[in-house]
């Protein structure tokens, strides 16, 4: 096994002491409230009592019986959840304190960190334009601290994003309900028919990274951009206001394409920037699943 280097290991130590804090003080409750008692599993019908849910009614039993049953389940005692984190080349980009693959990797272990501190296990799926690598859910702080050195660590084979290929791999290898978290900048196409097949299967949230330079251009002339994924190289000229505001608004189009895809795929999608703190973002997710906005 290759030694890991220590500026890494310092790195790691950094994120588990910010998360780990965050995991404790603001997210352990809420994680509960919003996680818990969400996984149900069958465990047999009986004849319908006052106060029964209508909605728990089993029309067929019902019907064998000539008599209203109900279905009874019981809670199941711990969730899975699993990370989709995106390792494309795009990830490396950032111009503010951290890149996006060093968010990527923030919001993956307060989220880990939730998980285990509720006794639930945490599996990690690692991918670009292929599966990368698929770590199968456990639990324990040893385990979450392994996710995160994988995150961080790991070299990834491809250079694109393939949303599809990540889901698809999701859904062959998860066969019970699952929370998933996908974690990536969304920077690929044609995955919305993934999308509503998985959040059929699971409890599917889509978490976008950016950085803010990825939406607007600076006036400072003209400059060469390569895009990290496909090497390709462009020269334009900043000090063009209509090429700025054409880069801008091809931003907001691609923002409200993505939004409008989860929404349809009844995806809730949380929006997180490299100059912004995350916290009150996952504060407010964690409130409007409490409260049933939106509710699964």
């Amino acid at each position: 096994m290759a030694l890991i280097p220590l500026e890494l290991l310092r790195k790691i130590r950094r994120i588990e002491i910010h998360t780990g804090r965050l995991a404790e003080d603001l997210f352990a409750g809420k994680y509960r409230s919003v996680f818990k008692g969400r996984g149900m599993d069958f465990e047999e019908a009986r004849e319908y009592q006052p106060g029964d849910e209508v909605r728990r009614i089993d029309w067929n039993i019902s019907a064998r019986f000539d008599s209203p049953y109900v279905k009874v389940f019981r809670e199941e005692r711990e969730l899975t959840m699993i990370l989709l984190v995106d390792l494309s080349a795009s990830g490396v980009f950032g111009t503010s304190t951290q890149t996006k693959k060093d968010l990527i990797a923030e919001l993956a272990a307060v989220l880990a960190f939730s998980a285990v501190k509720n006794s639930d296990r945490v599996g990690l799926l690692l991918f670009t334009d292929r599966v990368e690598k698929f770590i199968r859910p456990a639990k324990g702080r040893r385990h979450v601290l392994r996710l995160i050195r994988d995150i961080l660590y790991h070299e990834p084979v491809g250079r694109k994003t393939n949303l599809t290929s990540a889901l698809t791999y999701l859904n062959h290898v998860a066969k019970r309900r699952a929370v998933c978290f996908l974690i990536s900048d969304f920077l690929d196409n044609d995955f919305a028919t993934a999308l509503k097949i998985t959040n059929k299967r699971h409890d599917l949230i889509g978490m976008r990274v950016m950085d803010a330079r990825e939406n607007t251009l600076p006036n400072v002339g003209w400059v060469a951009l390569e895009d990290a994924e496909t090497g390709e190289m462009l020269e334009i000229n900043t000090g063009d206001a209509a090429v700025r505001k054409r880069f801008a608004d091809e931003a907001i189009r691609r923002s409200q394409e993505l939004r409008r895809t989860c929404s349809q795929a009844g995806v809730q999608l949380l929006e997180m920037a490299t100059n912004h703190p995350y916290e009150r973002t996952l504060q407010h997710f964690f409130e409007t699943r409490i409260s049933g906005r939106h509710g699964k």
